[in-house]
């Protein structure tokens, strides 16, 4: 890997500006060992319609699919949502996954993380969020699966701050990068 840093777009499963998502994000981009970038994006986009699609979708469209494509690789930390995603980021997903064949997310490396207040972690949307990741040929990164129980207790300011989660999650961040430069 080059000495330039790795330049992650982080995706906040929610649009709540609060969220724990974006607190999970926010940790992660405080707390790294200086060699990652992770910039926050944003998924709210308008509704996935086909006849909006190809050189004239929405610039917002445009501009979530060229930051995704500038990334070398993504970290999604999504919430559960009544056993699964939230359908802003399964919305996201589905723009940026197209053109088929030739998607900004297509062997894109991405980590997921998963938060939820309740203490199984949102594992039940890191398994969905896998499968739409999967369809979308997106390159996710192996080992231990990030899931974050009773996240509240562990975010204050806005910010994950629970020593443990976050040398657990930068192990992940440090698989991404090594998946990243091969």
């Amino acid at each position: 890997m080059s000495s330039s840093k790795t330049k992650l777009l982080g995706l906040p499963g929610s649009l709540r500006r609060e969220s724990y998502s974006r607190a999970v994000l926010q940790g992660l981009a405080a707390d790294n060992d200086g060699t990652v970038e992770l910039q926050i994006g944003h998924v709210d986009l308008p509704l996935y319609n086909a006849d909006l699609d190809g050189d004239d979708a929405p610039e917002a469209v445009r501009e979530f699919r060229q930051a995704v494509a500038a990334s070398d690789g993504l970290v999604i930390a999504t919430p559960e949502y009544n056993h699964g995603i939230p359908g802003v980021l399964k919305n996201a997903l589905d723009w940026a996954s197209r053109p088929r064949g030739s998607s900004s997310l297509m062997g894109k490396p991405v980590l997921v993380v998963s938060a939820s207040p309740a203490f199984t972690g949102g594992v039940r949307a890191q398994a969905q969020l896998n499968e739409t990741l999967h369809a979308a040929e997106c390159r996710l990164v192996g080992g231990p699966q990030i899931v974050i129980g009773n996240v509240g207790d562990k975010v204050r300011d806005g910010r994950l701050v629970d020593p443990a989660i976050l040398d657990f999650a930068r192990d992940g961040l440090k698989r991404l990068q090594a998946m990243i430069a091969g």
